[in-house]
């Protein structure tokens, strides 16, 4: 087995690591940068950028560029481009594949096997869609853990003494929390809370809205209107949002935001950290009472938490700090990166699936013992939630109770199968149903119907029934109806291979044009910085080489961008090296 990868396949921003030397390593992707822009865009020309190239070219292509897809896994959404439609598996596939190319790029070697994070709140559906993501970019997912679990455990590497800690992990999309005991080489969640629509995009979302009414009232233009405008607009909001957890104030600065008949019209807003804080404070409230839910699930008071482990992005918001020491009564550590943390903790996971752990490390001694989110419950009469399984049960785990038949002479029952805490199926979730047929006419309440529930180490469900009188059994792994069929994850499979080496020599001829832009750059400044120092002739010949560089780079966009103005690109590029080269600059 090669090395296994572990992926924090994130809402906003993914990341991936690989065990080194039994250290997980974060690895660096292709453009340079530690973590990846959960984004995909299709080209006008039908080709696919992922991560950062896609991320930059948005505001000029918004209705063809996917954010946050994260926030629809498991359900039936569905994204149409240029008339096929992409499910939420395909989109999170481009960007798990753009992720094993570069963990390819950085081993060396051919990766096929992974561990991927979910949020500890994702219900089966959205489990299942994870995995079936995984094998459409080609990937062999050997297990599916909770993100605070993979956070703690990358804690508990150098922190192995027996204690409680509490994993507050509020990413892009989605807020969770978790109460783990680390103990003599065991890590177990002892409880998990959530809410799976509560991130940083709703933060970002409330500096959108408010801008987007300050422009109004200033400029009486509604931006709403505008898809190229509200996407820059997204863009600074989520910029305004990282500068003020270490500034007071942020400036939002947009010039020809908008054009009317009278001109152009330019936004300049100021944002202070006050404003921001009282635009978000029911969010950062709403993660309150899932954090006292997972306390008392575990039978703790928040006396007995010895260490707040903070995870996710959002994290660095000053108020959700402060909210933190509130409710925890103890300031939190920041030891990890939170957004390197939970990849790291999956890479540790990988490795120890793998058997690439040194034998007697610390790592390849720890136990990890997670929990089912939700509980499971078939329906029966009266369309009562009858419960097999509790939330927060160590998984693997396995139930089994028997039922019986309400009608008289039944020769058949229906299982439906639902997720959630509420008292009635209606008001739950239903993960899917099969039929047991071949009972024994009987009278109602005779015949005696063993179902049993069965949740492997990823906490995804398979479901059987038997009849102990004829020995009829039927059994469903459960998929439900927005997940994709076989022939659907089989066809996406070709189609990912298909398109992945033309994606490949695209994002190496994009690579090029953003190099060629920063070597213009670059250039520009100098001969600015040096138009006193410099002789005309060597200005001149700059000058020149920085126009032909120019000119080359001008007849392409990011997102449509061919061999031949690659090439003449490269030739632009290499003529402008050469010039400052020989000039000895």
């Amino acid at each position: 087995m090669g090395k296994v990868i572990g992926i924090d396949l994130g809402t906003t921003n993914s990341c991936v690591a690989v065990l080194e030397a039994d250290v997980p390593t974060v690895i660096t992707n292709s453009e340079g940068y530690r973590t990846t822009p959960s984004v995909v865009a299709f080209s006008k020309d039908g080709s696919r950028l992922v991560g950062d190239i896609a991320k930059r070219q948005a505001a000029a292509n918004a209705d063809r560029t996917i954010f946050s897809i994260k926030r629809h896994m498991g359900t039936d959404y569905r994204k149409k481009i240029d008339g096929k439609k992409y499910s939420p598996q395909e989109i999170s596939a481009m960007i798990l594949r753009k992720l094993k190319n570069d963990a390819e790029q950085f081993t060396g070697e051919q990766v096929t096997d992974a561990v991927i994070t979910v949020p500890a709140y994702f219900n089966d559906a959205e489990r299942q869609a994870t995995k079936d993501a995984g094998r459409i970019a080609g990937l062999n997912v050997l297990r599916i853990i909770n993100e605070p679990t993979a956070a703690a455990l990358a804690y508990g590497l150098d922190n192995g003494q027996p204690q409680k800690i509490l994993v507050y992990d509020l990413g892009g999309g989605t807020f969770d929390v978790s109460v783990i005991e680390i103990g003599d080489q065991v890590i177990e969640v002892l409880a998990t809370s959530g809410d799976n629509h509560l991130g940083g995009d709703d933060f970002d979302e409330r500096i959108v809205n408010f801008l987007v009414e300050q422009f109004k009232e200033t400029d009486g233009i509604n931006l709403t209107k505008d898809t190229a405008a509200m996407q820059r607009l997204r863009e600074e909001a989520e910029k305004a949002k990282k500068e003020l957890s270490s500034a007071m104030n942020a400036n939002i600065n947009l010039p020809f935001i908008a054009m009317t008949k009278s001109g152009p019209h330019h936004m300049d807003i100021n944002i202070t950290r006050s404003l921001f804080e009282s635009m978000t404070t029911d969010l950062i409230d709403r993660t309150v009472t899932p954090v006292e839910n997972a306390l008392h699930d575990a039978g703790l008071k928040k006396t007995d938490i010895n260490m707040v482990l903070l995870v996710g992005g959002s994290t660095r918001i000053p108020a959700v700090q402060e909210k933190v020491r509130r409710i925890c009564g103890i300031e939190p550590s920041r030891n990890l990166n939170p957004d390197e943390c939970v990849a790291m903790g999956a890479a540790v996971q990988g490795g120890k699936l793998g058997g690439q752990l040194t034998a007697g490390s610390a790592a390849s001694e720890i136990i990890l013992m997670d929990v089912t989110p939700l509980s499971l419950s078939i329906e029966t009469v009266g369309g009562i939630a009858s419960r097999l399984i509790e939330r927060n049960t160590t998984i693997p785990t396995r139930h089994s109770q028997i039922f019986t038949t309400a009608g008289n002479f039944q020769t058949s029952v229906d299982i439906k199968v639902f997720q959630g805490e509420r008292k009635f199926t209606r008001d739950n979730k239903l993960l899917g149903n099969f039929r047991l047929s071949g009972i024994k006419k009987a009278l109602a309440g005779t015949p005696q119907i063993e179902v049993t529930f069965d949740i492997d180490a990823n906490g995804i469900v398979n479901v059987s029934a038997k009849d102990l009188g004829t020995g009829h059994e039927q059994s469903i792994t459960i998929t439900s109806s927005s997940n994709m069929s076989e022939e659907e994850i089989e066809r996406a499979k070709w189609e990912a291979e298909v398109y992945g080496s033309k994606d490949a020599e695209k994002q190496g001829i994009v690579n090029l044009r953003i190099e060629a832009g920063q070597l213009l750059q670059n250039t520009e400044y100098m001969l600015h910085e040096h138009r006193k120092d410099w002789d005309k002739q060597t200005k001149k010949q700059v000058k020149e080489a920085c126009q032909r560089l120019s000119k080359a780079i001008g007849r392409s966009t990011p997102e449509k961008i061919d061999e031949v103005t690659a090439s003449n690109i490269c030739e632009a590029k290499d003529y402008l090296e050469n010039t400052l080269s020989r000039m000895g600059i």
